[in-house]
């Protein structure tokens, strides 16, 4: 009788059985990693919080140090500006180059997280025809030399690239990154035309900034991006985080907690450190899902498996170092980035670097291991990180 409940009884109601030598289905459903200030009142203090007064201001210390003079924010201006209105002339009155649809700026300079030393600005131009190199280069000539027509001073490169051109001054530069309407993208020919993925992160470029005018705009998000894009530059485990995730992972780090009130600067970097080294962005965590896109799509599996491994080891280091006082060193201000690869003592604590979890399975010939166990697991965790 227990048979036939275990069997027929479940009929039409149990899940269809794999394919004989395919992996049984798994439904994805991903896990929260540990995070105290979302659960901070099942973890009541014990002893006051201690004074991080000196912490706090070597933080805004960094960002100050980090933040463009104002000479350097004068000159991108200048440049954006003088590009910006030669862009938006030849919408209104095209002239021998009548193709543009719509000109955006974006990137940090937009954004207000341009960092020292790196006098660079974005913007997109929107072309209603198919973006061939030719067509690019010729919108670059046209751009330098209007640019040049009303200042005849004005002393300006411009060379192609892959994602369109760059125009630059002696003090600043200007990426000019070209895409196209989304019909054309159908269209493309890669022959002769930009390449497809290239125009697509250009539209997503626009998505962004929209998305960061509206719902980054607090001060403290701008610094703790500073920051996080200099530890990106510094530590080369930290190397795979991309601007955009950069920017989310600040966002949520400020804003998103239970009072939905921006936490301070000290405790959302060190919560940046909190979450990614607790695995937040692992495989099968639930990580950041990407609000400029449909689909669900966590931004952490941009990453290679490697990456995610070597962003959350990295950052469990550099935690242990901040939570013995190092935060000086993490910053930048004293010493080298080696605190993140090579064993440091702190007060007596002697901090030894974390290592690598995940291990790349060699590639095995085609049929050996079908249907076993551990080609499963390997299996499902690679449809796990795509999902």
């Amino acid at each position: 009788m227990r048979d036939a409940r275990g069997r027929g009884g479940m009929r039409g109601r149990g899940r269809a059985m794999p394919y004989k030598g395919q992996p049984p289905f798994r439904t994805f459903i991903p896990h929260v990693p540990f995070d105290l200030v979302q659960c901070e009142v099942a973890f009541p203090r014990v002893k006051p919080a201690p004074d991080e007064t000196h912490f706090t201001e070597a933080l805004l210390k960094r960002n100050q140090d980090l933040t463009p003079t104002t000479a350097e924010q004068s000159a991108v201006l200048n440049l954006v500006t003088k590009i910006n209105n030669v862009l938006d002339n030849l919408i209104v009155a095209p002239g021998s180059f009548e193709h543009i649809e719509e000109v955006r700026q974006v990137g940090s300079h937009k954004k207000g997280t341009m960092m020292a030393g790196h006098n660079v600005a974005d913007i997109v131009v929107i072309l209603k025809i198919l973006p061939t190199r030719e067509a690019v280069q010729g919108l670059g000539k046209k751009v330098v030399e209007e640019v040049r027509n009303a200042d005849p001073k004005e002393v300006l490169t411009m060379l192609p690239n892959e994602s369109g051109f760059e125009v630059s001054s002696a003090e600043a530069t200007v990426k000019v990154l070209v895409t196209t309407i989304p019909p054309n993208l159908r269209k493309l020919d890669p022959e002769i035309h930009l390449d497809a993925k290239t125009l697509q992160m250009n539209l997503a470029a626009i998505r962004h900034a929209r998305w960061f005018e509206e719902n980054a705009f607090h001060s403290t998000i701008k610094v703790l991006i500073r920051l996080l894009k200099d530890l990106h530059s510094r530590f080369t485990g930290l190397e795979p985080l991309t601007p955009w995730i950069i920017d989310l992972l600040a966002h949520y780090a400020i804003m998103n907690n239970p009072n939905r009130q921006p936490l301070p600067i000290n405790v959302a970097f060190r919560r940046c450190l909190q979450l990614l080294a607790a695995g937040f962005f692992l495989p099968g965590s639930v990580g950041i899902t990407d609000p400029c896109e449909g689909g669900n799509v966590r931004v952490h599996t941009v990453m290679t498996l490697e990456q995610q491994d070597q962003v959350c080891y990295t950052a469990q280091t550099l935690l242990r170092v901040l939570s013995h006082g190092g935060y000086k060193k993490i910053l930048g201000m004293e010493g080298d980035s080696s605190i993140a690869t090579e064993m440091s003592v702190w007060e007596g604590v002697v901090v030894t670097p974390s290592e690598k979890a995940y291990e790349k399975p060699p590639d095995k010939p085609e049929g050996e291991g079908e249907g076993e166990g551990e080609g499963t697991e390997e299996a499902m965790e690679a449809q796990d990180v795509s999902a």
